[in-house]
């Protein structure tokens, strides 16, 4: 049956008005991935099932878990359907989908167009006027990619039942956690994106209070998963189990939708989410090693600890473009970009650059500048040819000599000391801890895409400082290249 879906999968995506697809979050899911994702809920007691599949689509999910059911892979004799579908233009399709289960008495599909976020929490917050939701034994969802606004009605429905979160795939994955019986299970295919970052911690936390992560599979390609809709979004599927236990976690692995080459390993919960994590970040390690970083003692100090900051650059250029100059002169600062730095020299001024080099001095400026010293600069993003996720540069002073102060742009992750310099050898020892091989390997553990954010710095661990001073006295007295230490010399740092 799903292999008669596909071709109406190709279809209608590429029917469907973009401006609709966008309004929607719309991305249908390929058969491949519908039947990987029906074959990780695991046998369970019990009578009947009822299934949630929110955002149906043309019903591809639902037909995978009916496909495994009619062949034997499920021993529940009666399965209830319900398929939320918001786009009226699609019911068509789906009843096309599910009406080849109807001849099976002891299946009952039930088509809801009607919003599954408001249907679902009008039914946890009891609302007297609106038909109850089931508790559902299971849910599998390819849940709408799509911002909220914070002045949104979903992000006040959302709140009236304790979730607080951006986007709503993490909504739909809330909305249905809270939706399953006790031991009730959840597939769903989502976007790596909430495993990290200050704004899906509510939903990190909502869902890790509720239910205990069984697998999770991550894609090793970031566009081959869903290369038909052209989504680029690095996805990730995950199990989850409602008010269970939590033990070990599987993470399997594939290069793409075919699952030809999938890995399979099992971690300890705390290799997955850290106990000393405030942030709950969730990891997928990629490999049973551990690395390095975790093996050495040493190398666990905060910057707290430490005693200096990283702070995004300041200067957001499109608010101060009346103050930007193509070039320095008398009134201007220099203005520092991440295309300024070429590892660890600086190009400044660059009158090729499309960017501006300098901002002027002035009191509109003034609260947005440091004073001119040594710093150690993150990029925020990465640029395509580069394989590294974490790329470090050193500011120093003589590059700069005509200045007191100097702008930071908004691509710059800033590490300082009280919004000031650092040390010459402390500036040079974070910048070559950074860059090393080892932790470039462990940040991608957790962070799902290229973006390396001012919080994802705040949560590495470090060596001490008196360690650090010593490795960026070692990189500027030997100018060797810091990314090649072996785990041996990074396990005793500190030593």
């Amino acid at each position: 049956m799903l292999s008669e879906i596909k071709p109406s999968r190709l279809t209608v995506a590429k029917a469907i008005d973009p401006k609709k697809k966008s309004q929607y979050g719309q991305f249908f899911t390929p058969a491949e991935i519908a039947r990987f994702m029906a074959g990780l809920f695991t046998q369970r007691s019990g009578n009947n099932c009822r299934l949630l599949d929110a955002g149906a689509g043309i019903g591809s999910l639902s037909v995978a878990f009916l496909e495994r059911w009619a062949g034997g892979g499920f021993d529940f004799p009666r399965v209830e359907v319900d398929a939320f579908e918001i786009d009226k233009d699609l019911h068509p399709y789906l009843i096309q989908s599910l009406e080849e289960y109807g001849r099976y008495p002891n299946v009952a599909s039930n088509i809801r167009g009607d919003d599954f976020v408001h249907a679902a929490v009008d039914s946890l917050s009891g609302d007297l006027f609106t038909e109850a939701l089931p508790r559902y034994t299971h849910a599998i969802l390819n849940p709408p990619y799509k911002k909220i606004r914070s002045d949104s009605l979903y992000r006040s429905a959302l709140r009236r039942v304790g979730i607080e979160t951006v986007n709503l795939y993490s909504a739909f994955v809330a909305l249905s956690v809270s939706l399953l019986e006790d031991h009730g299970q959840l597939v769903a295919i989502i976007p790596r994106s909430f495993c990290n970052g200050p704004y899906y911690r509510p939903f990190r936390e909502y869902v890790l209070e509720r239910a205990a992560i069984r697998q999770i599979h991550l894609f090793a390609s970031r566009n081959k998963a869903f290369k038909d809709d052209e989504v680029l979004q690095e996805n990730v599927i995950i199990a989850l189990e409602r008010e269970a236990r939590q033990g070990n976690v599987t993470v399997t692995t594939s290069t793409d939708a075919s699952f030809v080459d999938m890995e399979m390993n099992r971690y300890s919960f705390d290799r997955i989410v850290s106990p000393r994590d405030p942030e709950h970040f969730i990891h997928v390690p990629t490999s049973p090693e551990i690395s390095a970083i975790e093996r050495s003692k040493a190398i666990c100090f905060t910057l707290d600890d430490i005693g200096i900051k990283v702070s995004t650059g300041p200067v957001v250029d499109f608010r101060l473009k009346e103050h930007l100059r193509d070039m320095p002169d008398v009134d201007t600062v220099p203005l520092l970009y991440p295309v300024h730095f070429k590892g660890q020299t600086t190009d400044w001024p660059n009158p090729e650059l499309k960017k501006p080099n300098a901002i002027c001095r002035n009191a509109q400026t003034e609260k947005w500048l440091y004073p001119k010293g040594f710093y150690c600069v993150v990029r925020r993003f990465s640029s395509k040819e580069e394989k590294r996720r974490i790329v470090a540069s050193v500011v120093t002073p003589d590059s700069f000599p005509n200045t007191d102060a100097l702008g930071f742009e908004n691509h710059l992750n800033v590490f300082h000391e009280g919004k000031h310099g650092l040390t010459e050898a402390l500036a040079h020892g974070l910048a070559a801890f950074l860059n090393t091989t080892a932790v470039d390997e462990n940040f991608r553990r957790f962070n799902g895409h290229t973006q390396v954010n001012a919080t994802d710095l705040r949560l590495i661990r470090y060596p001490n400082k008196e360690s650090l001073i010593a490795l960026g006295k070692r990189a500027m007295r030997r100018h060797e290249p810091i990314q090649a230490l072996t785990a041996k010399q990074l396990e005793s740092l500190g030593a």
